[in-house]
């Protein structure tokens, strides 16, 4: 019953095979690889821009935190939520990555909104050189909080966005999740909307490690490539990267994974629902499922072998409600969910 998180689940074996293939012989390094010239036809043909600049990194840190880099200056700053992935789980990357630009974040929580947005835009730059200038705007999709943003709402930001003359960049950590969950192409969550790069998820949807940047306007690619580079995240093995992803984009597959996981969530989902004492935070469309429970219901299921995150420790009161995070991944058996929802309704 492990619901730590979906970074924890295996490679498929179909990513596996890929790799066993991609080790036989030898092939030029760096990127340069002809893998990596799949993987980029792949990713211009699934978001229906056949210009964008494709790159790899091996972690999602990276992939942020470099994107970031190219699309601002270090004197600028980035408006993101403070439940933001950037500002929540990033140890200050982007601030490193991009020299020191700062973050603004935009009154609320997981989910921003245009008029927070606006005056979060509106509070900064109007200090000369006294204060930082508007830099970006990142959009955590899905976010911290397991919600998805509606098209119409990834909209109205970028709008808001475009009208002060800021680039957007989507942190899509679990990108295929939130594609699923709306029922929507790449294009149609992208740029289409008005995003500037995109991060194209694969470690938490079954990859061993590797994200995709795609730039939309490849006029800063070859400064991102710069900055990977000094940064430390060119790989010069790539196509150990590249084997990945071109597994991943052929037959599908990360959207046959993300279906997984978000139907496995809310299989889970239908089965916490039925105590009247567990209270759901979040809206379960995506992989993920925030819940308040008793500290001893939590005592209880992790007890028993259920493994996942607890905010607030497992020691006091037994009544306290505490908050809990499920996490689904592809490969979660059917039978261990049921396992934990006979658990916890009989608990």
């Amino acid at each position: 019953m492990f619901f730590a998180s979906d970074n924890s689940g295996p490679v498929p074996q179909a990513v596996l095979d890929v790799m066993a293939e991609a080790n036989t012989g030898h092939m030029m390094g760096y990127g340069a690889d002809p893998l990596m010239d799949e993987v980029r036809l792949r990713i211009r043909d699934l978001f229906e821009a056949p210009e964008a600049a494709v790159h790899l990194a091996a972690t999602g840190t990276a992939a942020n935190a470099l994107a970031l880099a190219t699309l601002i200056e270090p004197f600028d700053t980035v408006f993101c939520t403070p439940m933001a992935h950037i500002e929540e789980d990033e140890c200050n990357a982007p601030e490193f990555y991009t020299g020191g630009a700062k973050l603004t974040l935009v009154e609320g929580a997981d989910r921003m909104t245009p008029d927070a947005l606006t005056r979060a835009i509106e509070s900064q730059g109007n200090r000369g050189v006294h204060g930082p200038r508007r830099g970006a705007v990142s959009i955590t999709q899905v976010t911290e909080m397991g919600n998805v943003y509606t098209l119409p709402e990834l909209k109205a930001l970028c709008d808001v966005s475009k009208s002060y003359g800021l680039p957007v960049h989507l942190d899509g950590a679990r990108f295929a999740n939130a594609a699923v969950s709306l029922g929507c192409s790449p294009a149609e969550m992208t740029w289409k909307l008005g995003v500037d790069v995109a991060v194209f998820g694969g470690t938490k949807n079954g990859l061993m490690g590797v994200e995709a940047v795609v730039f939309f306007d490849p006029t800063k690619a070859w400064e991102f490539e710069l900055r990977r580079k000094r940064g430390g995240h060119l790989f010069s093995k790539h196509r150990y990267l590249s084997a990945q992803m071109a597994a991943y984009l052929r037959g599908d597959l990360w959207h046959d994974l993300a279906q997984r996981a978000n139907d496995k969530a809310a299989h889970l989902h239908d089965g916490i629902r039925k105590r009247n004492d567990v209270q759901i935070v979040n809206d379960v469309t995506a992989n993920m499922i925030f819940f308040n429970a008793p500290r001893a219901l939590h005592q209880t299921l992790q007890a028993a072998g259920a493994k996942y995150h607890v905010s607030g420790g497992l020691n006091g009161d037994a009544d306290v409600l505490l908050r809990g995070r499920l996490v689904c991944d592809w490969s979660i058996p059917d039978a261990e969910i049921d396992r934990f929802v006979s658990l916890l309704t009989t608990a």
